[in-house]
């Protein structure tokens, strides 16, 4: 059984090379999401390598192996699966659930989160609407039409499909301003000048900074009139 920052590097890893679109991904960024020195960063991934887990280059960075990549999907498969569980039977909300997740995902066995599965009825997406791997790691929902806010026109129409920033506090900012996955808005404004986006949802205008903005995804539409 792969150890507790085993799992967390590797999940790091799959994580980063998903959000970026490409396989390998360099100390640095790895560094900068455990919060971990470069030094420290680098002992690990070559500790990696020797278990076959990833490769490593000194100049390239890490690429996770077939090994690796299906270790990793178990991890990220556990959380999501735990924090939508405490969402639904726990009445949890979406700002409470990640560090809670981050906790239970290196305790629990696959029967278990199978379990879990089958109880939710095998769910597409956590409650931040991100895919859920199944039991093989394949995702069960594709995340390729979603774009960032950021990126939407004035006069788009934009559902929220998933937001990529956890902090407990953004997550709050949306919920107290009725934006929640499945909620539809128009992109009022996008000022790259100015460093806003504003999206009028349910009556009202809720505004935000473009790299905030660029972490929740939407699927978009032109606006009706």
């Amino acid at each position: 059984m792969a150890s507790l920052t085993v799992e967390n590097y590797l999940k790091a890893t799959l994580q980063i090379a998903m959000k970026a679109g490409d396989d390998w991904v360099s100390t640095g960024a790895l560094a900068d999401a455990l919060d971990l020195s470069p030094g420290t960063v680098t002992s690990m991934l070559k500790t990696l390598a020797d278990s076959s887990l990833a490769e490593y280059r000194p100049y390239s960075g890490v690429r996770l192996t077939d090994a690796g990549r299906k270790l990793a999907m178990r991890v990220v498969r556990r959380h999501r699966l735990i924090e939508l569980f405490l969402v639904q039977t726990l009445d949890l909300t979406w700002d409470q659930v990640h560090d809670e997740a981050e906790h239970m995902e290196h305790a629990m066995s696959d029967l278990l989160i199978n379990r879990i599965d089958a109880f939710l009825e095998h769910p597409e997406v956590d409650p931040h609407g991100s895919p859920i791997p199944t039991s093989e790691g394949r995702l069960r929902r594709s995340v390729s039409a979603a774009v960032p806010l950021s990126s939407c026109k004035v006069g788009t129409s934009a559902r929220f499909v998933r937001v990529v920033n956890q902090a407990p506090e953004f997550l709050r900012y949306l919920s107290d301003s009725g934006f929640e996955l499945g909620t539809v808005g128009v992109v009022t404004a996008n000022s790259v000048e100015g460093g806003i986006v504003t999206v009028r949802v349910k009556d009202r205008d809720v505004s935000m900074g473009q790299s905030a903005a660029g972490t929740i995804q939407v699927e978009q539409s032109l606006a009706n009139g």
